[in-house]
This record gives C-alpha cells, structure tokens and sequence, in this order.
C-alpha cells in the first residue's frame, strides 16, 4: 500500500502532472496541497477515470487540501474539513478513516517572517493542530499525518543552514513544534529510511534551485508507533520537480506492508 503527499501549487495547472503520476505509481492514496480551486472547479472527472476518488476542501486562489483515494478501498469515514476548536477560514486540513487507518492531510501555514502577524498566526495554527493530534491519536491509534508542514527540521534538511538560521521554516519555535509532533507518538518516516542529507522535498524557482539542489526538506509524512511495524519504505520523487511547468514541491512516498 503506497501513501504519498504532494504539494501541487495549483491542481489547475499541475492537473495533468498529476494524472500521469497517478497513472504510474497508483498509491492507494494521495494528499494534495494548495489546490488554489475552489471544489467545484477541480476537474473530478480526469482522476476518477483513472478509478479513484477524491475528498476536497478547496479554495479559491489560496491553500486548499484533498485525498484521492482508490476506489476500491473501504468507503471513507468520519471526513473532518477543519481542525476543531479553531476560527480559521483557511481550508488547510483534511482527514478521513479508512478501515482502521486515520489519514490526516494538512498545508501547515508558510508564515512569512519572524516579525510578521502571518507568524504568529502560524503558531497558533500548530498549537491548534498540535492539539488535535494529541486527540487524534487517542481516538486512532494507527494515525499517518501527511502534508506540507512549512518546516524543515533539522539544520540537515536546509541547504544551507547558516543562511536559513533563525529564518521561517527554521526557526527555533516550528522546530520545537515539529519535535512536539514527534514526542506526541510519531515517527518521521522520511528522516528514517532517508537519513542522508539534502534529501530536499521543495526546491525555489529562483536562481536555479532544483539544478543546484538548492532544496529544503518541508514535506513529511508522519507515522504513529501503530502503524510503524507496517512501514517498509518512505523516499521522495524528484522527477515531477524536473517536469516542465513544475510544482516547486515534489510527491514523497511511503510504502506500507499490509496483510
């Protein structure tokens, strides 16, 4: 059973991208962030020729997350489009259960700059989220959280750590979030079975950064302890980010052994 995430930075235009590497790596199942649609305008049909299914919580111009699922799996339950608890007119989240699994798919918030209210309310974005996980996985034990966290880690998930230092995306409070994530009963599926350096899920448009490599590590796909006996593979394809007209992201796969 494969599970990726993939930020697309438009579904409208990186549509066709997207059906193509559906049709070669079938995953069971597909998060998608920053759809920039609204529900109504995604093109529904062109993935579900392909025979699967999708949960949208789109938005207009901005954000916006969804789950294609094959079709075949057991019918989705308990979907929630909003972390609850939190005023937010941001459609950022997406979960849903299948048979015993919880998927949670999220577009954590960028935030901009350490000096900039886009931070702090990112902050409270994650406390919030922070919060719901903890409850999540109380109610599901077999929890997979997956999407574009808008954090890098670690100093060897940036390029270049001295000019990212103390910058969004890496500045001490995401850190400490991200390790919160992690203490709650989660497992960083890609820094385990891709533990090497630059190993980079987004790369800037500007300067020839995915050329160069000039890549962060901001895409993760977390597992709870209940799920990890089934994982045996998480990496990342870099061959989208090569395509023409590309997303800056690129899809990460993890791959679960399931009877």
């Amino acid at each position: 059973m494969k599970i990726a995430t993939w930020n697309v930075n438009s579904l409208n235009v990186r549509l066709p991208q997207v059906v193509d590497w559906l049709t070669t790596h079938r995953p069971a199942i597909l998060g998608l962030q920053e759809l920039k649609q609204v529900n109504e305008a995604v093109n529904t049909a062109a993935i579900e020729a392909l025979g699967y299914r999708l949960i949208l919580n789109g938005q207009k111009t901005y954000n916006g997350v969804a789950l294609i699922y094959d079709a075949a799996l057991a019918e989705p339950e308990d979907i929630v489009y909003e972390i609850p608890g939190l005023q937010d007119e941001q459609r950022r989240v997406v979960a849903a259960t299948f048979g015993d699994l919880r998927l949670i798919n999220a577009y954590v918030v960028n935030g901009e700059s350490l000096t900039s209210e886009k931070f702090e309310y990112k902050l409270r974005w994650l406390a919030a989220f922070h919060a719901w996980l903890a409850a999540e996985l109380i109610r599901y034990p077999k929890l997979i959280v997956m999407g574009d966290f808008n954090i890098a880690p670690t100093d060897e998930d940036v390029y270049d750590p001295l000019k990212f230092q103390g910058q969004v995306l890496c500045s001490a409070p995401e850190r400490a979030f991200f390790q919160e994530f992690l203490a709650l009963g989660f497992v960083d599926t890609l820094q385990k079975y891709k533990p090497e350096p630059h190993c980079f899920t987004w790369w800037d448009y500007r300067g020839g950064g995915f050329r160069r490599n000039h890549g962060l590590r901001i895409d993760h796909l977390l597992a709870s302890h209940a799920v990890m006996p089934s994982v045996v593979d998480c990496g990342v394809d870099a061959v989208p980010r090569g395509w023409e007209r590309p997303s800056d992201h690129t899809p990460v796969m993890l791959t679960l052994q399931i009877a």
